[in-house]
């Protein structure tokens, strides 16, 4: 075929087909482009995910006649001082916005700089474009776009429900709202109630205060403050708790000069800081903005400016993971906040239904178990410390087992019937001195795994076998790092049956797992002799634990760090080592594992990111008993 030129309208609608994906793509570049005018107050209205309407209006700085006729033409920019493409300091540069989509829809932008006498409009119409006339409007800038991918229905077809497309516009006007707490946003339509962020301070309080009202109150409560610097790069924003993680990677916002990002490099930054604290399956909540240079990265390296290139990528990592993981050693103790108020909140106030045929006439034993249990007034909207998959549970056994409230000498209350549930422990008189520690006292231990202690204004419910799971991975960690985990030779080696292919995974990295005081050997074909365990885990089922380690390694990325291999061989160790749920434990053992968890780093949570306490507030439990 002969080599021909394309007419303007087909390069138009290709150059739509890069910046114009869905009709969230254009409220991106539109909003840019309101950003960079020096707007301080944006509305946004649409219709039909975007097809049928996209309004933005804003009180930016507006253009002149002449300004607006060159805006709806190709690569005409008002962003770039000359051709240095290296000190970018805008959001939009490209100028390809507005004539691509007025090359695939019906555009029509309406403007008034201060020093014109009115307002003036223009409309593009499938790449048809109008002659610029006066019009009315106060100031600022008014886009709308109707009809959009009108003149390639192909692409229609392509484009999800107009529920979908409207939320791939919500998350955009997310993001770009999360950049700029100091604009305020209007965002309508879609048969919603429109939604509306109030402009903030721009500093950290400020940040802090839009990303509560984008993300939710729940992240405020649950978040770090990040504050970092070297080399003329900065780094801050918030980074929420380990405990307050969600099951997918779309709670990760990153933004490189008040650019909304998903780099891979950022991402693993963040993957790689959060690795100790969380298990594969579950991902961090952040939120944090690198501030550098423009021309220390490179912001043209994809069409729609989603992916960055760094010219010092490895400072780059190097300082998030170390700002990321001293914010997080920082906070090692606290917990998340969300899961004890969810719990409390979902209480009702209300009679029992029922009630078992006999009760004790002193109230010192709970209802047998077959009763129907009444509900728990709850009012309370505090939240409180600590969320587990336990706490629900505990809560209840608290409500089950201690009618007569958490006196001293209550302990008999937690005769509850057969051994299985049976938690009760001698009583113990609660040291003043230990009810002034964060952790308080310990009082009972309910079901054999979850220790309740009192403090000065509160409850505490651990989780035993989590909590001291920890405090094992911790120990271990710190052995390695000084002189080596010491071994303690088994006078019978235990032989471990395996397939042949985890004998091979294990074998060939007896290395690794030797520093941690594990020694195997292959047995034959089919087996793995254990002749040396970690003394610190004392007596363990090593053959369950080979097998856990055989299970683990094979998902293991090659690729996969030493480091990170090795956490995850003291991870795997510390869950066999630690405290069993079910192990009874005596006062002594209680409360020397609250003091342990007070002094380890990172307590908090255990090695696979749940919390390993939760905290009830006094004024929470008398709301719950409607005591207030």
């Amino acid at each position: 075929m002969p080599v021909r030129q394309l007419d303007p309208a087909t390069i138009n609608r290709i150059a739509a087909g890069e910046v114009v994906e869905r009709p969230a793509s254009a409220v991106k570049e539109l909003i840019e482009n309101a950003l960079d005018a020096g707007a301080r107050k944006i509305d946004l209205l649409t219709d039909g995910g975007g097809r049928r309407l996209v309004r933005i209006a804003d009180d930016g700085a507006g253009m002149t006649r002449t300004d607006l006729a060159l805006a709806v033409e190709r690569h005409a920019t008002s962003k770039l001082d000359g051709g240095d493409l290296n000190a970018i300091r805008t959001l939009g540069f490209r100028g390809e916005a507005l004539p691509s989509i007025g090359a695939v829809g019906r555009l029509a932008i309406t403007t008034r700089h201060p020093a014109e006498p009115h307002a003036w409009t223009i409309t593009v119409d499938g790449g048809v474009k109008s002659k610029v006339r006066p019009a009315a409007l106060g100031s600022g800038t008014c886009v709308e776009v109707r009809d959009l991918f009108y003149t390639t229905p192909a692409r229609l077809k392509f484009l999800k429900t107009d529920r979908t497309e409207a939320e791939a516009i919500r998350d955009v006007v997310r993001r770009l709202a999360m950049s700029r707490p100091d604009v305020g946003f209007t965002l309508s339509g879609e048969e919603r109630t429109p939604v509306t962020w109030a402009a903030a301070l721009p500093d950290a309080a400020g940040r802090l205060v839009r990303l509560g009202d984008v993300l939710g109150p729940e992240f405020r409560a649950n978040a770090i403050a990040i504050a970092a610097g070297r080399d003329g790069l900065s780094l801050e924003g918030f980074a929420g708790l380990p405990t307050y993680s969600k099951a997918n990677a779309l709670s990760l916002y990153l933004f490189v000069n008040g650019r909304a990002v998903r780099d891979k490099l950022l991402l693993g930054a963040v993957r790689a800081a959060y690795a100790d604290y969380l298990p594969r399956d579950r991902h961090p909540v952040v939120a944090l903005f690198i501030t550098l240079d423009p021309r220390e990265v490179d912001v043209n390296v994809h069409p729609a400016k989603s992916e960055v290139r760094f010219r010092s990528s490895g400072l780059v990592r190097s300082m998030m993971v170390g700002a990321l993981g001293e914010a997080l050693a920082r906070e090692s103790g606290r917990a998340a906040s969300t899961g004890g108020a969810a719990t409390i909140s979902a209480f009702r106030p209300g009679l029992p239904r029922s009630l078992p045929q006999a009760l004790p006439p002193t109230g010192g034993r709970a209802w047998s178990r077959g009763a129907t249990r009444p509900a728990i007034p709850g009012q309370s909207t505090t939240a409180v410390a600590g969320s587990s998959a336990g706490f629900g549970e505990a809560v209840q056994a608290i409500y089950d087992t201690v009618p007569g409230g958490f006196a001293s000498g209550m302990h008999g209350a937690f005769d509850i019937g057969p051994p299985a549930a049976d938690a009760r422990v001698g009583s113990v008189a609660p040291n003043p001195d230990e009810i002034n520690r964060p952790l308080g006292a310990a009082r009972a231990q309910l079901h054999e795994t979850y220790i309740v202690a009192q403090t000065q204004d509160g409850v505490v419910i651990v989780d035993q076998h989590a909590a001291h799971e920890r405090l094992v991975y911790e120990r271990m960690k710190s052995a390695l790092e000084k002189s080596g985990v010491s071994r303690q030779i088994l006078l019978i080696p235990d032989i471990v049956e395996l397939d042949e292919t985890d004998v091979e995974r294990l074998v060939a990295r007896a290395e690794e797992l030797a520093r941690f005081g594990l020694a195997i050997e292959a047995f034959g074909p089919g087996a793995i002799a254990v002749r040396e365990t970690p003394a610190l885990l004392g007596e363990i089922d090593s053959a369950a634990l080979v097998r856990d380690l055989a299970e683990h390694m094979a998902e293991w990325d090659e690729a996969l760090p030493l480091e990170r291999r090795l956490l995850h061989v003291a991870a795997t160790m510390a869950c066999h080592g630690s405290v069993r749920a079910g192990r009874r434990l005596k006062p002594e053992e209680m409360n020397a594992l609250l003091r342990e968890m007070e002094e380890t780093p990172n307590s908090g949570q255990c090695n696979h990111g749940r919390p390993t306490y939760v905290v009830l507030r006094l004024a929470d439990i008398e709301r719950l008993f409607g005591r207030r």
